[in-house]
């Protein structure tokens, strides 16, 4: 019997975790200008920077990469080249992704926004605010948000009323309605809501507008986001 062999299987138990954590991150290798995939419709990785070429994988939207260099095809098609993993790189459309640094991606992206509805748009309003954290845009990203909650929030009253149906016995009735199973994806993009048991609605929390309140008073954004908070607190 090998000595060593508990320790040579704890050190490859440790190296597999590292990687599993590596990998669940989203993290991309280092050597590039840090992007993220925005639009997944285009979002096709492929290894040439044609549209024909063949492909390696579908990116997620909010997949992290490090972004090269980049090159037109023969069509008139920009890609940038990206690394997804220190294994896995290739060509990407650059309409895909949006990067921080880039100057007038912030301006793209809330225009993609804008173009979005329901969970989508709440979902790259949460991109925008996390990646381009001093741009000037983020007042309107917020009321975007918060717009975009308060309208799921009707969705989700209709549709936890009909999921639920009245059966309520072991607990009280708002805990199943907090409980509702259709909160979940709202709760991964960092968005809550409240319940009013007397209507039996769900309402969105307002941590939006109280961000652009703190952080913002003086934006022209800044009524609207008054009085969403003022209607919440009635």
């Amino acid at each position: 019997m090998n000595p060593h062999g508990p320790i040579i299987r704890l050190f490859l138990l440790f190296v597999l975790v590292l990687l599993s954590v590596q990998i669940s991150s989203g993290k991309p290798p280092g050597g590039g200008r840090l992007g993220v995939v925005v639009d997944e419709r285009l979002a096709a990785l492929r290894r040439a920077p044609e549209l024909n070429a063949p492909l390696v994988r579908r990116l997620g939207r909010g997949r992290l990469v490090a972004i090269g260099g980049s090159r037109t095809s023969s069509d008139g098609v920009v890609f940038l080249f990206v690394r997804v993993t220190s294994r896995t790189r290739g060509w990407i459309q650059r309409e895909a992704i949006v990067s921080a640094p880039r100057p007038g991606d912030d301006q793209r992206l809330l225009d993609l926004i804008k173009d979005s509805q329901g969970f989508d748009q709440i979902v790259r309003s949460r991109i925008f605010l996390d990646h381009f954290r001093y741009s000037a845009l983020r007042p309107r990203v917020l009321l975007l948000l918060a717009n975009a909650a308060e309208e799921e929030a009707a969705k989700l009253s209709r549709a936890a009323v009909r999921r639920l149906n009245g059966a309520f016995s072991a607990a009280p009735e708002f805990t199943y309605f907090m409980n509702y199973t259709g909160l979940d994806r709202y709760s991964r993009q960092r968005v809550g809501f409240v319940f009013d048991p007397h209507t039996k609605r769900f309402h969105y929390d307002g941590a939006a507008c109280r961000e652009l309140l703190r952080r913002y008073p003086n934006a022209p954004e800044a009524a609207e986001a008054r009085e969403r908070l003022k209607q919440l607190e009635r």
